[in-house]
């Protein structure tokens, strides 16, 4: 059994990802990153998370991307958009992505796992059905896979932390079917990008995670805004 820090956001892909490092039999350090975005579901749903698996441990930190205004997830001044259609997802970066997230929270993971003597880092990104992320692609982890080899003691020393991402050529479809069949906590997962009582069934976030579900051939088992 090797040791791995798993980022856990409390969303679907980060539920299903932390499941699959668990059927690895990695004995896993999950990591959130409170980073300042507009609501606290997401930190809400990662709890529950680690509870339903029993975990002895969850490291929440801290740091404010506030002075980052150019997003809708850290600036309360822009409007988070809405879409009609999922294909419309794909025109351009949208203004939900925060500059750099994934460089710096895997950074932060690298450094826990130099300091808890782990050998992994597990992330949920995804390259198929995805905001048009630039740090959620192959490439950008191929790059920082480098990063971590030649800018860090473990790396230098031939042991870099290695840098795992299961779902990252999977449909949103596949990672609800991934997600049933390792029997994660789907219904205690958090993707919308509003922190309202119920997910709004609107925003990017939100419509990727519907056409999952509708593709996997099951029903979502969070509630709607449209369910009420």
């Amino acid at each position: 059994m090797s040791r791995a820090v798993v980022l856990l956001s409390g969303g679907l892909d980060s539920t299903v990802t932390l499941a699959y490092a668990l059927a690895e039999r990695d004995e896993v350090i999950p990591l959130t990153i409170d980073y300042g975005q507009r609501h606290e579901r997401e930190i809400m749903a990662a709890k529950n998370v680690v509870n339903y698996y029993g975990l002895d441990s969850h490291t929440i930190m801290d740091i404010d991307l506030h002075c980052f205004v150019s997003s809708a997830l850290t600036s309360s001044s822009l409007t988070i958009p809405e879409r009609g259609s999922v294909e419309s997802i794909r025109e351009g970066i949208p203004v939900t992505y925060v500059p750099a997230r994934n460089i710096i929270f895997l950074s932060i993971a690298a450094g826990l796992c130099e300091s808890e003597s782990a050998g992994r880092v597990y992330i949920g990104a995804n390259a198929v059905d995805y905001s048009g992320y630039p740090d959620c692609r192959p490439e950008f982890f191929g790059q920082f896979q480098r990063v971590l080899e030649v800018g860090t003691k473990t790396g230098v020393e031939g042991n870099a932390v290695e840098i795992v991402t299961p779902i990252i050529d999977l449909t949103k479809g596949e990672i609800v079917s991934l997600g049933k069949e390792l029997g994660a906590p789907l219904q205690l997962t958090w993707s919308c990008y509003r922190g309202g009582r119920v997910a709004c069934g609107r925003c990017d976030s939100c419509l990727l995670r519907l056409k999952g579900f509708e593709e996997a051939g099951t029903r979502d088992p969070i509630p709607y805004e449209e369910d009420e």
